[in-house]
């Protein structure tokens, strides 16, 4: 009997205690629209380091909400943490990991990044079919609030300048195009990044940015929010893995540094330094290749012409091409009219000794500096770019 007794009190307290986790308060709960009749479900993910943030398959699992038929979910099990945290809640689609991310298509992004401080509550309402788009969590905190502005912010940038668009890449004609408009939506989230004073919103803009994590062509953008976030947060681990992203030995050339003087070799075996031969007023360091479509336009289109209108009133124009055949090299330099002014190469094709001491990957790309040497504007393209020459040679 003594035993038998014992195994039901045993019993009854497991049973107590299974109850009581099945009847665990939500911390976060709400409805998702569209969900009837699916098999919906959604995970809640937090970002272990900056670089995870609004990164696909990266980021820990923390917690899981089956969609009911009527749309409803709760999460019970809430993250073991003291202080607020930064969160993922990705609705799950079959076939996907739960950690995946839908980064490529911003209007039909499958999550949204959001603060929760233990001990809270969050209710939250959005759509199936746009979850990012129509997200929203009823009274908001400042850091949420800011949040879903950066989402809007976001949402509006690639409507206007991405959603739909579609360029001819096959031989490369709108390469520069394509770029400049996702320049221009990138624009949007860092200004936002530039002017909040949150440090989680403007961590998450700075990864929006670049999901890809690829700064290479707004570096400046780096090294203005280590400098803020050094200053205001020191100590935070995600400040610190910023600022080391911003290392200058991590970054190409800067506005505003002075352009190295290096010893460049030209097709007839010769050298110059580039302080030797800078322009009296202003030069343009040029980074092309002969296979580089948009280079080749971009030679006969801008280049050409600039040269022939501003290179007797100061403007000197130093190629550098990504070349390891040197009669391909000149017959294309021939064929645009480039070989006009000075043209450079190692004939060491993407190996590139030049690239890999101004820290470049990526061309087109090109430099401009003032008669000192130092860079007053970069990878500026096209009308831009003669506008642009046009403009600072006028001032003179």
């Amino acid at each position: 009997m003594g035993i038998i007794l014992k195994r039901s009190i045993l019993g009854f307290i497991v049973m107590a205690f299974t109850l009581l986790a099945c009847d665990s308060p939500a911390y976060i709960s709400g409805r998702l629209e569209g969900a009837e009749g699916k098999d919906i479900k959604l995970y809640l993910i937090q970002p272990e380091n900056l670089r995870e943030v609004g990164a696909s398959y990266f980021g820990k699992v923390l917690d899981s909400a089956v969609v009911g038929p009527d749309g409803n979910f709760e999460f019970t099990n809430p993250p073991q943490t003291q202080g607020p945290v930064l969160l993922e809640l990705a609705l799950g689609q079959s076939g996907k990991y739960p950690n995946y991310l839908k980064t490529d298509d911003v209007v039909r992004s499958n999550y949204m990044p959001f603060l929760w401080q233990a001990g809270a509550f969050l209710e939250i309402t959005a759509d199936g079919d746009a979850f990012q788009n129509s997200f929203s969590i009823e009274n908001p905190s400042e850091n949420n609030k800011a949040l879903l502005y950066l989402r809007d912010v976001g949402q509006k940038a690639y409507k206007t300048y991405l959603e739909g668009k579609q360029w001819q890449l096959e031989e490369g004609s709108q390469l520069l195009d394509k770029e400049h408009a996702i320049l221009q939506y990138q624009t949007e989230l860092i200004k936002f990044a530039d002017s909040s004073q949150l440090l989680m919103p403007a961590l998450v803009a700075f990864r929006w940015v670049s999901p890809e994590d690829d700064y290479e062509r707004v570096p400046e953008f780096l090294v203005r929010q280590c400098e803020k976030w050094k200053e205001k947060q020191p100590g935070h681990p995600w400040v610190k893995q910023l600022c080391e992203r911003s290392e200058p030995a991590n970054l190409p050339v800067l506005v505003g540094d002075g352009f190295p003087n290096l010893t460049l070799p030209t097709i007839t075996k010769d050298t110059f330094d580039l302080k030797d031969v800078l322009g009296d007023k202003l030069t343009l360091i040029d980074l092309w290749a002969s296979w580089c479509a948009p280079c080749r336009l971009e030679n006969r289109e801008v280049l050409v012409p600039l040269w022939d209108t501003y290179h007797d009133k100061g403007l000197q124009i130093i190629a550098y091409g990504l070349e390891s055949n040197a009669s391909a090299w000149k017959t294309a330099m021939v064929r645009d009219g480039a070989d006009r002014w000075l043209q450079a190469s190692d004939l060491e094709g993407d190996d590139a000794p030049f690239l890999k001491k101004i820290r470049v990957q990526t061309i087109p790309a090109n430099f401009i500096l003032d008669d000192q040497g130092v860079v007053v504007a970069k990878n500026i393209h096209g009308k831009a770019l003669m506008t642009w020459v046009e403009n600072y040679l006028g001032k003179e």
